[in-house]
C-alpha cells in the first residue's frame, strides 16, 4: 500500500519573471483561463483528483482545465472531527459538529507554488483511510467533464453512517494583477442514521469560498480565500453563513473568518463564528455569550490517505497514468516531463476525435447523471451533475449484494454490506486490480459537447 503524502519538490525556487512573461503573452484582463499553457517546472507531481483528498487551499496555475487558482476541501483530513458527527443526538449540536468538520480542512497547504496536473477525461483516483478505531473511509473520484472541467467524487465511512457526494467545478478569470477561482461545485454530506428519510439520511449541503491570487505581476504574491460559503441542513432549517475575509489595503488581517449559525425558519441567530482559518477558530453562543474554541488548526496534523500500489492500478488511474510525468518532475527533468505530459494530452485529443468520427457518446465509468427534479431518485442533488453509479453493483457484485435496486447504498446500517457494495464499484484496497469487471463500455447516443 502507498501512503499519499505531499512531495517537497514545491520548495525549489521558481523564477517568477519567467513564469509571468509566459502567462502575460497569453492573457488579457477578464479572459477565461482555459487555454493558458505553462512550463512544466511549476507542475506539482500529482493529479488534481489526488489533490482533492488532502490539501486545501492550494494555489495552481491553469492550463487546459481552466484553473489559475483552485480551491477544494479536504473533508477527510481530520477524522477526529469527521467521525463523531453521526453519534450526536441534539440537532443543533450535530450541526455545529458539521461546521467544525467543514472548517477543519482549510489550513492544509502544499509546499511551494505549484499546480497539480489537470486530470484527463475519464481519469480516476481511489484511496482509503485507516482510522484509529479500526474502521475505514473510502474515496472514489473521476474526471467527468473536460470542457468545462468537472471532478466528481464520493466518500463513505460505513461504520460511522457518513456519505459525501461532491463535484468540483472551478471557473477562473485573470484580473490584471490578480486571478480568481470561482468555485461553483458543492458537496452533499449525509448522516445515514439521521433524518426522517432513512433512505437518504440527513443532508448537509456545503459550498466553498473563492480563491484569489494577489500580486501575480508585481508586489507581494499572496493567496487568499474570500467571499461567503454556506453549510445548510434543510431538514433542520439550520444554516451557517461563513465569510472568508480578504485583507484590505489599509486594514484587516489575512486568513480571517466570521459568520453566524442561525435557524432559517425563524431567523434566530444561535452562534457567532470568528478567528483564523489557519489558526484558532471560535464559536460564541449569542444567548449565554460563552465563547469556546471550535477548532485550532495551528498544530493540527492531517491523516494521509492510502492508495493501491501503482502496479495494481489501471492505465487511467491517476498515479499510473501520470507516473512517467511525475518521475520527470521529481528529478527536475523538465524536457522529459513536457514530453510525457504531451503524450497523455495528445492521446486524449485523439480519443475525442475518434469518438466524434464514430458517433460515440462518452460517459463516465463510475458516475451517472443526476436524476433530479420533483419525485426523482436524486431530488435535491441537482447541483452535483454526476453521482456515483451505485446501481453498478447489481451486475458487478455477488448475488443478493444489492438489496435495494433503487438505492443500493440505502442500507448503511449494515457496514459490511455497504463496504462490499463500494468495493464492487471500483478497486480501492491493496490486492484489488483493474479487471474487466470494472470496465463499463462507451455507448452510442446524442453527443454531449461538455464531455469532450
Amino acid at each position: 500500500m502507498v501512503r499519499v503524502e505531499v512531495h517537497e519538490v514545491g520548495r525549489d525556487h521558481i523564477d517568477r519573471s519567467t513564469v509571468l512573461s509566459h502567462i502575460i503573452s497569453q492573457l488579457r484582463p477578464g479572459a477565461d483561463l482555459s487555454r493558458v499553457v505553462l512550463p512544466t517546472f511549476i507542475l506539482e507531481p500529482r493529479s488534481m483528483l489526488e489533490r482533492i483528498t488532502k490539501c486545501v487551499p492550494f494555489p495552481c496555475w491553469s492550463e487546459a482545465a481552466a484553473r489559475l487558482t483552485c480551491t477544494s476541501y479536504s473533508f477527510m483530513a481530520h477524522p477526529e472531527t469527521l467521525l463523531p458527527m453521526s453519534t450526536i443526538d441534539d440537532p443543533v449540536e450535530r450541526f455545529v459538529s458539521v461546521v467544525k468538520f467543514y472548517l477543519s480542512g482549510w489550513h492544509i497547504k502544499p509546499p511551494g507554488v505549484k499546480k497539480p496536473l489537470n486530470p484527463i477525461l475519464g481519469e480516476t483516483f481511489t484511496c482509503h483511510w485507516d482510522y484509529s478505531d479500526g474502521t475505514r473511509g473510502y474515496y472514489i473520484s473521476e474526471q467527468t467533464s473536460h470542457h468545462p472541467p468537472k471532478s466528481s467524487y464520493f466518500f463513505a465511512a460505513p461504520e460511522h453512517n457518513i456519505r459525501i457526494d461532491g463535484t468540483l467545478k472551478p471557473r477562473s478569470k485573470f484580473l490584471g494583477n490578480s486571478a480568481a477561482s470561482m468555485m461553483e461545485g458543492i458537496a452533499t454530506l449525509r448522516l445515514m442514521n439521521r433524518g426522517q428519510n432513512k433512505e437518504k439520511g440527513e443532508r448537509y449541503i456545503l459550498t466553498q469560498p473563492n480563491m484569489y491570487a494577489r500580486g501575480i505581476l508585481f508586489g507581494k504574491m499572496k493567496y487568499e480565500l474570500g467571499d461567503h460559503s454556506y453549510v445548510r441542513c434543510p431538514e433542520n432549517h439550520l444554516v451557517a453563513d461563513i465569510e472568508f475575509k480578504t485583507k484590505g489595503y489599509f486594514s484587516g488581517t489575512y486568513n480571517a473568518i466570521g459568520g453566524t449559525i442561525k435557524n432559517e425558519q425563524t431567523g434566530e441567530v444561535l452562534y457567532e463564528l470568528s478567528g483564523l482559518w489557519n489558526g484558532e477558530m471560535d464559536i460564541k453562543d449569542v444567548h449565554t455569550h460563552k465563547k469556546d474554541i471550535l477548532f485550532n488548526a495551528t498544530h493540527a496534523k492531517h491523516t494521509a490517505p492510502i492508495a493501491r500500489p501503482i502496479e495494481e492500478q489501471g492505465e487511467r488511474e491517476s498515479q499510473r497514468l501520470w507516473k512517467d510525468t511525475v518521475q520527470a518532475i521529481l528529478t527536475q527533468n523538465h524536457e522529459a516531463a513536457t514530453d510525457e505530459k504531451t503524450k497523455i494530452e495528445d492521446r486524449q485529443r485523439d480519443e475525442a476525435a475518434k469518438r466524434a468520427d464514430e458517433g460515440i457518446d462518452w460517459h463516465p465509468k463510475l458516475f451517472r447523471p443526476v436524476q433530479g427534479g420533483p419525485g426523482g431518485p436524486d431530488e435535491g442533488d441537482e447541483d452535483l451533475d454526476w453521482i456515483l453509479n451505485a446501481q453498478m453493483c447489481e451486475i458487478l457484485s455477488a448475488p443478493k449484494t444489492c438489496v435495494d435496486k433503487a438505492n443500493p447504498f440505502s442500507d448503511m446500517h449494515d457496514p459490511q454490506l455497504a463496504t462490499k457494495q463500494i468495493l464492487a464499484i471500483a478497486p480501492i484496497l491493496q490486492g484489488q486490480k483493474e479487471s474487466p469487471q470494472f470496465q463499463i463500455p462507451p455507448h452510442h447516443g446524442p453527443q454531449d459537447p461538455t464531455a469532450r
